[in-house]
């Protein structure tokens, strides 16, 4: 596995180009706890990975966070593909014209309307499933590539806690 892809945290700090001494001032903790949490020895806790993600600006930090921690979130939530804002519209838009046209939704309430899916139509519900789960995950995606508003400095970041109610880009 390349060097970069080896820990969630470096990767997010490093894909913002922040230095550790940096990131570490800006999200109130030393260098050495940075460290254990980029080199897998420490589990940051979830206050300081929502601190991350304010500086960061990144939602995949988040679900990879609690997909690391949680094997049961890691079941339910689909994994966010790094890509970028167009790229996650068009795959999304090809999916939803895909769905729309083979009838997926009418499939779906005709599978469930009795609240029972049999043997015969499970092969058919998992596919429309797997389908949903595909989208919401580009869905995801698209919220994960929001682009920076313009005049915002890359070196003033802010820190958002999810707490405030209310999401910053840096």
């Amino acid at each position: 596995m390349p060097e970069k892809c080896r820990n969630i945290y470096k990767r997010a700090r490093k894909e913002r180009g922040f230095t550790q001494e940096y990131a570490a001032e800006q999200l109130g903790i030393s260098v050495e706890s940075l460290r254990a949490y980029e080199t897998g020895q420490r589990v940051p806790p979830d206050e300081v990975v929502a601190d991350m993600f304010g500086l960061y600006n990144t939602l995949h930090l988040i679900v990879q966070h609690v997909r690391k921690k949680n094997t049961m979130y890691g079941r339910v939530v689909p994994d966010v593909p790094q890509i970028g804002a167009l790229e996650a519209s068009a795959k999304l838009r090809n999916r939803l014209d895909s769905f729309a046209e083979r009838r997926g939704a009418r499939r779906l309430m005709l599978i469930t309307e009795d609240n029972v899916i049999d043997d015969s139509e499970s092969p058919e519900f998992d596919e429309i499933v797997d389908e949903l789960v595909e989208m919401f995950a580009l869905v995801l995606a698209l919220i994960s590539a929001k682009p920076e508003p313009a005049g915002i400095k890359k070196s003033a970041p802010r820190c958002a806690r999810p707490e405030d109610g209310k999401r910053r880009f840096n």
